[in-house]
Order: C-alpha cells, then sequence, then structure tokens
C-alpha cells in the first residue's frame, strides 16, 4: 500500500513547486486554518509535511498546536535557511526531523523513508532514483567520456575520496551523485555543499555544527553537514575556494575522521564518505601555495576528469535530443525534432558552458519554438542568446536585465581585481553577504584564480 503524506500550507503559499519533492508517495494538501489539526488527524496520513518557506507565522502556529496537543503521526517540516530562531526551537520539539528548503529530492526522499520505515513504495522509489540519479543520467557515446563514466561504477565500491576535475557545467556534480547512488551508501543521505559560500568565520559551525551555549545565538544544538550526510556522502563542490584557515580543518577531520562540534566537549567519529569537485588547476594553485599540498594528495585518491563538451562534439546531437525528449515531456509539449540545420549550428558552437549551457540553449528552443521541428531561429547560442527578437513586447525589461547583469558582472570583476580574487574580501568590499556575493561569482561564471 503506498504511504500517505498530508502536505501542509498557508493560504497564500500553494505547494505546487515542492510536490515533486514527494513524488512515489499518495500525496493529499490541507491549507492552514485554526480547525486544521482535526482536519489533518481525519486525513489518517503516515507522515504530515508542514511547507513554508516565505511566510513563516502559520507555522508556528501549527507546531505550537501540535506541542500542546500531540499527535502520532511523525511531523517532517521544510523550512527557510532564513527561519527565525523562535520558529527553529518548536521545530525541534515537535518535529522527528526536518530540511532546510532548497533541498535535493533524494534527501527528502531518503529522510521521509527513514521517519515510515521499510515499504514496497520506499522501495520502489529507491530503485527509480538509483535509476535517475545513476548512470543513466551521463550521456554520450563518444569513446573518452564512455572511458571516463566506465570508471564511476568501480568508484562506487570503494570508501576512499574521490576527485572530480572539468570545466563548469561539464557535470560533476551529476558524477558525485552517480558514485552516490551506485554504492551501498545509496540509503543514507547525499550532501552537497558549495564550499564557495562557507564564510570564513563560519566553516567550523557549517561543517562541524555547535553545542547549545557554543555563543550567544546558539538556544540549541544544531548538527553541521558532516552530522548531515551520517552514513552517506558529503560533496564538497568548489573544494578550490576554501581559505587556508579552513583546508586546515578539514585536512584534520579527514585525517582522523572526528569532528568536535562548537562548544561540545567531546569529539564525534563521522562515517561518511568524502566526493570534492575543482573547476580550477588544484596542481597549480598547490605550486603557487594557494592550495594545501596535504590536502590535494588526501582528496586525491581517486580522480575523475570530466572532459568538456567541445572535446566530445559527437554528443552534441545525442544530448541535444535527449534533453529535447525530457523536456517536451517535462512541459506536457508535442515531442519535437532537431533540424539539420540546428544539428549544424549545435555542433559548431564553442559551448564555454559547456553540457549545462546546452541543456539551457534546449529549454530556450522548447519555449520559442512553434512547431515539430526546432529550427535554428528557434535557438540562441552564446552572444545570439541576447538577440532582442526574441520576444520584442518585452524588449524593455529585457534591456534592462542584461544592463543589470553587465553591471553586476563588471563590479563583481573589480572588487575581485582590487583582492586578488579573495572572495571575503571583495565581498566586505561590496558591503555584500558573502554568500551572495559567491553566488554572483558562480552565476557569472568568473574565474578567481585569474586576478
Amino acid at each position: 500500500m503506498m504511504r500517505r503524506i498530508l502536505i501542509v500550507h498557508g493560504f497564500d503559499s500553494p505547494p505546487l513547486p515542492f510536490l515533486h519533492l514527494f513524488s512515489g508517495f499518495e500525496l493529499s494538501r490541507l491549507e492552514w486554518r485554526a480547525s486544521a489539526l482535526d482536519r489533518a488527524r481525519e486525513h489518517r496520513p503516515d507522515l504530515i509535511a508542514p511547507i513554508a518557506v516565505a511566510n513563516e507565522t502559520w507555522m508556528g502556529e501549527l507546531l505550537r498546536a501540535l506541542r500542546d496537543k500531540p499527535i502520532a503521526t511523525p511531523v517532517f517540516p521544510i523550512v527557510s535557511r532564513e527561519a527565525g530562531v523562535g520558529l527553529m526551537e518548536l521545530v525541534s520539539e515537535v518535529a522527528a526531523d526536518f530540511a532546510v528548503w532548497p533541498a535535493n529530492r533524494d534527501e527528502i526522499v531518503h529522510r521521509v523513508a527513514r521517519l515510515l520505515g521499510p515499504a514496497p513504495a520506499a522501495d520502489s522509489l529507491r530503485d527509480r532514483l538509483t535509476d535517475e540519479m545513476g548512470l543513466a543520467r551521463l550521456v554520450g557515446s563518444d569513446p573518452a567520456f564512455v572511458r571516463t563514466i566506465a570508471r564511476i561504477p568501480l568508484m562506487a565500491r570503494s570508501n576512499s575520496p574521490v576527485l572530480i576535475t572539468g570545466e563548469t557545467g561539464t557535470g560533476k556534480e551529476l558524477s558525485a551523485r552517480a558514485i552516490h547512488h551506485l554504492s551501498r551508501r545509496r540509503d543514507f543521505p547525499f550532501i552537497a555543499v558549495d564550499c564557495g559560500a562557507f564564510p570564513d568565520q563560519l566553516f567550523e559551525n557549517e561543517m562541524f555544527g555547535h553545542a547549545r551555549g557554543a555563543f550567544t545565538d546558539a538556544h540549541r544544538d544544531q548538527r553541521g553537514v558532516v552530522a548531515m550526510a551520517e552514513g552517506g556522502t558529503l560533496f564538497l563542490d568548489e573544494i578550490d575556494s576554501l581559505s587556508q584557515p579552513s583546508q586546515a580543518k578539514l585536512l584534520r577531520f579527514l585525517q582522523e575522521r572526528t569532528y568536535r562540534p562548537l562548544g561540545s566537549d567531546r569529539f564525534v567519529r563521522a562515517d561518511v564518505n568524502v566526493l570534492a569537485a575543482s573547476n580550477g588547476d588544484l596542481e597549480k594553485m598547490v605550486g603557487e601555495h594557494r592550495f594545501r599540498s596535504d590536502l590535494f594528495f588526501r582528496l586525491n585518491v581517486l580522480r575523475l576528469h570530466m572532459i568538456p563538451l567541445r572535446e566530445r562534439r559527437g554528443d552534441i546531437p545525442v544530448l541535444a535530443r535527449h534533453f529535447l525528449e525530457e523536456l517536451c515531456a517535462e512541459q506536457g509539449e508535442s515531442p519535437k525534432s532537431l533540424a539539420a540545420s540546428t544539428v549544424t549550428m549545435l555542433m559548431q558552437a564553442n559551448w564555454p558552458g559547456n553540457v549545462r549551457e546546452l541543456y539551457n540553449v534546449m529549454q530556450r528552443a522548447v519555449v520559442f519554438s512553434k512547431g515539430p521541428w526546432i529550427l535554428p531561429s528557434d535557438i540562441a547560442v552564446g552572444d545570439d542568446a541576447r538577440d532582442d527578437d526574441l520576444a520584442a513586447p518585452d524588449g524593455f525589461r529585457q534591456a534592462r536585465a542584461r544592463a543589470i547583469e553587465a553591471f553586476e558582472r563588471s563590479y563583481v570583476m573589480e572588487a575581485l581585481r582590487k583582492h586578488n580574487g579573495n572572495i571575503t574580501q571583495s565581498a566586505r568590499y561590496a558591503r555584500q553577504d558573502r554568500r551572495a556575493f559567491g553566488r554572483l561569482v558562480k552565476r557569472y561564471r568568473i574565474d578567481r584564480t585569474s586576478f
């Protein structure tokens, strides 16, 4: 019998963008009102999942009601990263587990399956996820690419660190997920961490968590990403962006496989496999003393290099057709085909954004094409992606967006240039949060090592 999950949401926040997180379960929805708790009991769900990533007032009311009148059904809230301390204290009192948005679907599925226990629905969902997140999503027939992908199942058998290198958009995180889902750790979480978003002063707290009372606002224990990944896989993306002090702390953890949460008086042994990725030249950074050699050798046990799309041009039509079929199905469009002239145009493009850029191009093609064929006029590659004729009625908004993007990119590059590529100092100069500044660097694909 399929497990039933009750999604609870606010009157102004329909949960449609989040329903795919619970695919494979029987879902029902309930808008929060004062009498909603009684109605929730009438649904007889196996799990209650309140979702509030914007207006959180109603979730506080719900959790207080559940605290005062407990319910046997496990509660699994999804909250925003900016959730207030009061709400998080309620979550820790009432919820069986919780997730922070944005969340990965496979992480949600594993957490829910762990709360509900083994069931045929959970097993079939796990098998489907293994198919989706394993090698099935790494598409291509180029010999060099096939040789690279053939190493993934072998790496998945090991518990050794894997260093994944390659340009942006080549599928490094996808490969990391494939290693996880083909490994014996697939029933446990896969936690992806963007190292470029770690403020230096918060590295230990984000990685290892803290104990209650560790600092002024530490009103409760908080797990770090290492604890969240317990039993599973910790994926450290953009490992090259870590500062030297953070590299030293990471090295000690990798050597000893133990850590101490801030303010705690005990060490915790971690059972995680560590995968790391970099789109920079780590060997060069080691030679320039910008990346610790001992950390590099600790990570570089198994090496997987993802080749850029321009070096496997024969896969471009294969990938384009695969994305086209996938996107048409997702958007409920009738199947579309690539015209021969479109294939030629795609094959001749340089693809600095690699597979991710090709996917974005096909996404635009599905939106703008008017018939069953994707023509050259339906796609925008490289500089053509900024063609004003694609949507003439929105010309002013497009022009304004382009001007803002040009300003942001120029400003970020200038700030990085003044501070030799240091994100923390550049963000301070720009009077911006370090994470927000790091996201801009990533969005505009700026290579900090060039400054």
